[in-house]
């Protein structure tokens, strides 16, 4: 951060309300990292680009989670602009979107939490399948692992 342009949010000690704290940047990465195939090569491409980003990044400090935390909204916001072309919505534009693209959207809302996510903690994948895990047995109860392999091998409706 530099010293003409001090950020207008302070950084307070972190409480125990709060159990994260921004992580310090991580250098760039030496090479590409592995394809996001399995949950290892996903969070490995979420601390690949979460490092890609502290590196470019223009501000520090809370200021710079709070930007990544809000680019969410952002991209939203992209989903609802391709939901409205997929579906011809906007008379005046008319058809501007497939179905494809809103999923692709949807991808970056995904991936663009799991960055933010990763900007809280380095312990962004276990906060993560623990936090999959409690949803899942609120939501699903003890079958919920059943439940999920029968739904995944039905295909999707539109």
């Amino acid at each position: 951060m530099s010293d003409t342009h001090p950020s207008p949010i302070p950084n307070p000690p972190v409480s125990p309300s709060f159990p994260f704290s921004p992580s310090p940047a991580a250098p760039p990465a030496a090479s590409s990292p592995p394809p996001a195939s399995s949950p290892d090569g996903l969070w490995d491409a979420v601390d690949g680009l979460h490092a890609w980003l502290d590196a470019r990044r223009a501000v520090d400090g809370r200021e710079a989670l709070l930007l990544r935390v809000l680019k969410l909204s952002e991209e939203v916001g992209e989903v609802a602009e391709a939901v409205i072309g997929a579906t011809g919505q906007n008379p005046r534009k008319g058809t501007t979107h497939s179905w494809e693209d809103v999923g692709s959207e949807l991808c970056d809302v995904a991936l663009t939490a799991l960055v933010a996510l990763r900007s809280l903690t380095p312990d962004a994948g276990e906060v993560f399948t623990r936090h999959v895990a409690q949803v899942t047995a609120r939501s699903l109860g003890p079958d919920a692992r059943a439940t999920g392999r029968e739904r995944r091998a039905a295909p999707p409706s539109r």
